[in-house]
């Protein structure tokens, strides 16, 4: 057997007297895909910042290859050849790709310049070579954020690392995206590189890994070949109890209306969409990144102001210039990036909750504190939101949690519609299914759902009736007992 590219045993970090890691183990093998699983909470991002020389470890042992480590720094870990590709994506819009690329790395000219010419060419061959197709001379604001992550992703492989840690790669970016992304992945493979591949998308998992190891609780579980184990078993590990059923069905569709668009249009983005909703019916919506999804959501919001169609909220026609205008009529828009649009990271948690209901908790512009909090408390204890205290910063919650108090903002204005975009997005499968009850049980008690979901088993699953985005207008709808994922795609392409 050949030496394994990196091999950890017994790693332990505690913060403030906590135990972060408690055990954690772990073995690459050159060549592969490792998938590290485990919930919000188990461990993962503490190890990976450890390996990657962000934290110090409290103890435990890292070889990489033959050679005991500790990288004190993460341009320690990049000299050893390990390189990471974070989550959350850091670039500089104003600069161009290849500058974003190199930064700090950038090639010399003959007088000790920046020689741009040299830059833009390894970076363009560097991008032709993953076959993403990205032109290294535009600027970074110019891109979608699916383009960001790729650049994200070639900016981790100009290091030249045999080792390479992807956290949640494709969270933000669709399907034609995610193919490329694994289409380099091969390519990685075959040239005898090691890929530790973190991801809440269990289908991805079984897609492109080779091997999984599991944390939960800070310590190591179990690991084995992805080829002796099944989804269910996996499930069980990641949790460590049985789940059930993943996808939650107590809804049933009604025969009155709950929203109705017609010929709902935005110059350049959407044309010509028409749909209705009952209420008690999860409508889905899926379609391909750059297909029009999210700007459906933002007509109805009142977030595009070129938007031009009717909408209907339970029969009844609606004017609609703003969000506000929406929120008057009983609509709710969970967004897609919960970081950038649904939460005040420096918030807390209690805030978060009464941020969309500021008006009635604050008449005179003075905050009704006993009433913030009795409302903090009422959804915390709805939506079983494990904070040490509802004061605390939002950003110190798990990624299902903070997806709860997202939530929980919108049901405090006990909505009549309610928008999802992408609602399990960077949750683990605990949270997702907790997720899944609540948007049921909303839709059970007659409220109209409306969902967008890149995850063709997650829009499969939930709807009742699926529409699919291509080109910015609606290519079909089918209902449930019709849609499978060979129909999805075809419609989608």
């Amino acid at each position: 057997m050949s030496t394994p590219l990196l091999r950890v045993e017994g790693l332990r970090k505690s913060f403030g007297g906590v135990a972060a890691l408690k055990d954690g183990r772990f073995e690459l093998a050159p060549g592969s895909v490792h998938a590290l699983c485990g919930g919000n909470g188990a461990g993962k991002s503490t190890f990976l910042s450890i390996l990657m020389g962000i934290h110090q470890r409290d103890g435990g042992t890292i070889w990489r290859g033959e050679r005991e480590v500790e990288f004190s720094s993460p341009a320690e870990a990049l000299a050893a050849g390990i390189a990471i590709i974070e989550q959350e994506l850091s670039p500089v819009p104003f600069m161009t790709v290849a500058e974003n690329i190199y930064l700090g790395r950038e090639p010399s000219g003959r007088f000790g310049g920046i020689d741009f010419r040299a830059m833009n060419r390894n970076a363009q061959s560097l991008l032709g070579g993953l076959g993403f197709d990205i032109r290294a001379n535009q600027t970074m604001q110019t891109l979608t954020v699916a383009q960001m992550q790729l650049v994200e992703i070639a900016k981790a492989l100009s290091h030249d690392a045999d080792v390479i840690f992807m956290d949640e790669p494709t969270s933000a970016i669709g399907e034609r995206e995610a193919q490329q992304l694994f289409s380099a992945i091969e390519r990685l493979k075959a040239q005898g590189r090691g890929i530790v591949y973190v991801s809440h998308r269990l289908s991805e998992i079984f897609q492109i890994a080779d091997s999984y190891t599991v944390f939960r609780d800070g310590a190591y579980v179990a690991s084995g070949k992805l080829a002796e184990t099944d989804r269910p078993s996996l499930i069980r590990m990641i949790v460590g109890r049985e789940l059930g059923e993943e996808y939650i069905k107590t809804n049933a569709p009604t025969e009155e209306v709950g929203l109705e668009v017609e010929s709902l249009s935005s110059p350049g983005r959407i044309e010509d969409i028409s749909f209705s909703v009952r209420k008690g019916e999860i409508f889905g919506i899926y379609g391909l990144m750059g297909s029009g999804r999210t700007e459906i959501f933002d007509c109805i919001f009142g977030l595009d102001p070129k938007r031009e169609g009717q909408i209907r909220v339970e029969g009844a026609p609606v004017s609609i210039s703003g969000p506000r205008d929406a929120m008057r009529e009983g609509i709710a828009l969970v967004t897609e990036d919960r970081k950038q649009t649904g939460l005040n990271l420096s918030d807390s948690v209690r805030s978060n909750i009464a941020l969309a209901s500021l008006p009635e908790m604050s008449p005179g512009f003075v905050m009704r504190g006993k009433a913030e909090m009795e409302a903090s408390r009422a959804m915390i204890e709805r939506f079983s939101i494990k904070a040490a205290r509802d004061t605390m910063p939002v950003s110190g919650l798990s990624g299902g949690n903070q997806q709860k108090v997202v939530l929980g903002k919108w049901f405090l204005r006990n909505p009549r519609l309610l928008l999802l975009d992408e609602p399990t997005r960077g949750v683990d499968v605990g949270a997702k299914r907790e997720i899944y009850r609540v948007i049921c049980d909303f839709a059970a008690s007659g409220g109209t759902v409306v969902m967008i979901s890149s995850e063709i088993d997650e829009v499969l699953g939930m709807s009742d009736r699926i529409m699919v985005m291509r080109g910015g207008r609606a290519a079909g709808i089918l209902p449930r007992a019709e849609a499978s994922a060979q129909s999805l795609v075809h419609l989608s392409t």
